[in-house]
């Protein structure tokens, strides 16, 4: 007779008693400071100017290539240049100061601070917020996350301002302002996508636009070479997206550096060979002469003035790769002198050149020496390039967090390098961004338009960055709202004069991030709101859990060998799409999990406070609930690891369950008995082995082994358990139990919804839900590519819901 079954094999003792987790993150994260107060880690000088160096090819590739069309740009139509140059100088004196109060003073110096465990962006302020105040968008949120290490949430204990306790409860009273909070980061967002679609095109054309000056073609003739340069280098960009850039990362701070010493030299030469005083324009005095000579003119200008800073936000957004000071540091003394050099270089050689044949050669290549036109020009294509990766990168990053807290239809997201963190790609958000680059360049065909459009982006996404900082300053950092105010008005008064310079180009281009913006709004808004309209639906239809424990083989139900999983998203309750199952087909797994995978407002979630897992019924139902937490920026697991880590955080919480709990009454709100319990990759508590041997081959060294008469050859699998007291009788043989039905296999148990408005609903509910929604449901990735779950082991059930 042929032997098969599972063993429980002593090990070392690396895990806990139950709870132990979680009153271990409880500690640590009460022993940490605030999540806003944010100190800088100890790292050493050679770490922290290595990543200063690195991060010059991520995250400031954009920014240190807007000399390339600035001055181009503000120059384009509305201010001409003088013989007097006031207009010159007044443009200078608006960069300079644009660059040293927005770049310099609000992000390197303040909103770095807000960071959110590490990591920045929009996202990364309204996760904060939502943990301060509840404001969340989320629907399935449990006061377990609050207790994860990385929520850091202030001690309920401490004594706040009134002022931020007054607008915590004002936040939290009125449900609109919930919606309007997640409309302004929603807005961020989507002009952060706008951006990744017109940065590459406004960078890779201003950086072409040299051949204007380096060919000895006629003006109607550089079109015809530009354009076409342009776009093939745009397809090529997005083309090789999907190998990742691993492979070439290591090129883009080389080539950065490079550029930035380029324009710094060129800029030193220009200034000592051109005009050495130019340093006077830098004083604001001449940003007033400019205002009161060009008047209209000059405020319209701006719009392409504020196209010095595109790009400034990537030091925010970028913040988790690397750390805080090594961004302040590259680019306090790389990035901001280089910057000031290379504009200054270009305003003293133009304030000795007013016989320029048009203002079309306003520009940057126009300063350079002639006899370094060619080598400058290919530098500046690669800069273009590797400032275009960055953008396209940080937009699927972004896309990545959105739909992670439910505000944009699942997308297949493509992990393209297993070592490092955060490189991800999307192909449908490729090639949609390629389409929609590739219209705007070809459409526009001139970087004046092109500028107008960007700008209008770049500012908005400031504007809504300030707003949230203020919220911060308040909830997060306790400061007085005075000092909000302060921070609000006066960095917000400077980016809305800039704004409405961008606003009043509507027909000359800014239209563009505006028609982009609202088409993604109104994806993300109708996909949040169908979402939550599904979740509050089973909410009021889930069972009660004393339904499931009513059911017995007298009512005709079978238990089936194996383990069934039942996707869902309620954390409490037994899912509607069951009692359907169950109605129709009689007869479910004898292990039984219902497996909730949700997104917490945090960035990460660690290993060991992965999984939430607690019991539904007596212990001969072989009933569980398995909570699997992410983070908004954490990657999931292949199916054959997340199954080890569901059937090990199982048999871990069997191994550690007190005794006083077996016989505890259940109730509806049964996650009041979850137990924290890390997943399979931190080699603590039980673990799984499993050997694809011949059952004929094992041998027993156990003597709770199970003899099965069964000759078909299975895998062989084996908890190895550490070294604890003693382990009760009914454990060992509900161990077991899991044991077989893991070797039996596992099948997903999902539901297949159909959501539709219910009767009586309004014209635009039901445009909502059933035109919209109903469309990106059935044009999004299956709810299965969290976990990549195999077709041939998938059943669907299919349901109506009438919300």
């Amino acid at each position: 007779m042929n032997k098969s079954g599972g063993e429980l094999m002593g090990g070392p003792d690396k895990s806990n008693q139950r709870g132990s987790h979680q009153k271990q993150a409880s500690k640590d994260a009460g022993e940490k400071p605030e999540a806003c107060n944010n100190p800088i880690k100890k790292e050493s000088w050679m770490t922290v100017l290595t990543l200063a160096y690195q991060s010059l090819g991520v995250v400031y590739g954009d920014l240190s290539t807007s000399p390339l069309y600035v001055y181009k740009s503000a120059f384009a139509e509305d201010i001409h240049h003088s013989d007097t140059n006031e207009e010159i100088f007044g443009v200078l004196s608006f960069i300079f100061w644009t660059l040293t109060l927005i770049p310099l003073l609000k992000y390197v110096f303040i909103v770095l601070r807000a960071d959110d465990n590490g990591e920045g962006g929009t996202f990364a302020l309204y996760s904060l917020l939502c943990r301060h105040a509840r404001v969340s968008s989320l629907p399935n949120c449990q006061l377990h996350d609050e207790e994860l290490s990385a929520y850091k949430k202030d001690d309920i204990s401490s004594i706040d301002r009134n002022e931020s306790s007054s607008l915590k409860l004002t936040l939290e009273r009125h449900k609109t302002l919930h919606k309007v909070l997640l409309i302004l980061a929603l807005i961020g967002t989507c002009m952060v996508i706008g951006d990744g679609v017109l940065t590459p095109a406004i960078s890779v054309f201003s950086a072409v636009s040299g051949l204007e000056l380096s060919l000895t073609t006629s003006r109607e003739h550089h079109q015809y070479i530009e354009l076409p340069v342009a776009c093939v280098i745009l397809i090529l960009l997005f083309a090789l997206q999907h190998y990742g850039t691993h492979r070439v990362g290591f090129l883009f701070a080389p080539i950065v550096v490079t550029w930035l010493l380029c324009i710094s030299a060129i800029g030193l030469y220009n200034i000592t060979h051109w005009n050495p005083h130019v340093y006077q324009a830098l004083s604001p005095y001449y940003m007033y002469k400019f205002l009161r000579k060009t008047q209209r003119g000059g405020w319209m200008s701006l719009g392409g003035t504020l196209l010095c800073m595109t790009g400034s936000e990537a030091m925010f957004a970028d913040l988790g790769h690397f750390s805080q000071r090594s961004i302040q540091i590259a680019f306090s003394f790389v990035v901001y002198p280089s910057l000031i050099l290379a504009y200054m270089g270009q305003a003293a050689y133009l304030s000795k050149h007013h016989s320029l044949q048009s203002d079309y050669r306003i520009g940057f290549y126009v300063s350079v020496p002639e006899s370094i036109r060619w080598p400058v020009l290919a530098i500046a294509i690669l800069a273009a390039v590797v400032g275009s990766q960055a953008v396209i990168t940080g937009t699927f990053s972004i896309i990545k967090q959105c739909s992670a807290l439910g505000c944009f239809p699942r997308v297949r997201i493509v992990h393209t390098s297993s070592k490092r963190h955060g490189q991800i790609y999307i192909p449908e958000i490729n090639w949609i961004l390629m389409l929609l680059c590739l219209a705007v360049t070809i459409g526009f065909r001139d970087t004046k338009r092109l500028g107008n459009a960007s700008g209008l982006a770049v500012i908005t996404v400031m504007l809504v960055t300030t707003c949230l900082m203020s919220l911060v300053i308040v909830l997060c950092w306790k400061k007085s709202v005075i000092l909000a105010i302060v921070f609000i008005f006066f960095f917000g008064s400077i980016e809305a004069l800039y704004f409405s310079a961008s606003l009043i180009k509507f027909r000359e281009g800014a239209w563009v991030p505006i028609a982009l913006s609202f088409i993604f709004l109104m994806v993300m808004y109708v996909w949040h709101y169908g979402t939550r309209k599904k979740y509050e639906f089973d909410v009021q239809n889930k069972v009660p859990i004393n339904w499931l424990l009513d059911l017995s083989p007298n009512l005709g139900i079978v238990r089936v060998r194996g383990i069934g999983l039942i996707q869902t998203e309620l954390v409490s309750g037994i899912p509607a799409i069951f009692s359907h199952f169950v109605t129709n087909l009689p007869a479910f797994h004898q292990v039984l999990v219902f497996l909730c995978i949700k997104f917490v407002p945090v960035p990460h979630v660690r290993s060991e406070e992965r999984f939430l897992v607690g019991r539904i019924g007596p212990k001969e139902y072989h009933i569980y609930r398995c909570i699997a937490r992410y983070g908004y920026r954490d990657n999931h697991k292949d199916e054959v690891e997340f199954e080890k880590d569901l059937v090990c955080s199982i048999a871990e919480f069997i191994r550690s369950e007190k005794p006083d709990y077996n016989n505890a009454p259940e109730h509806d709100e049964d996650e009041e008995n979850l137990t924290v319990v890390g997943s399979f990759s931190t080699n603590r508590g039980v673990r799984l082995s499993e050997e694809g041997e011949t059952a004929s081959e094992i041998t027993s060294t156990s003597e709770l082994q199970r003899v099965d008469s069964s000759e078909k050859p299975r895998k062989r699998v084996r908890f190895v358990v550490p070294e604890t007291p003693r382990i009760e009788r009914e454990a060992q043989e509900e161990l077991h139990e899991l044991m077989e039905a893991r070797e039996s296999g596992m099948v997903f148990i999902l539901g297949h919804s159909y959501v539709r408005a219910k009767s009586g609903s309004s014209f635009i509910k039901k445009l909502a839900i059933n035109c919209g929604y109903d469309f990106l449901r059935r044009n999004s990735r299956a709810p299965t590519y969290a976990i990549s779950v195999p077709h041939a082991s998938t059943l669907e059930v299919g349901m109506v819901y009438h919300v």
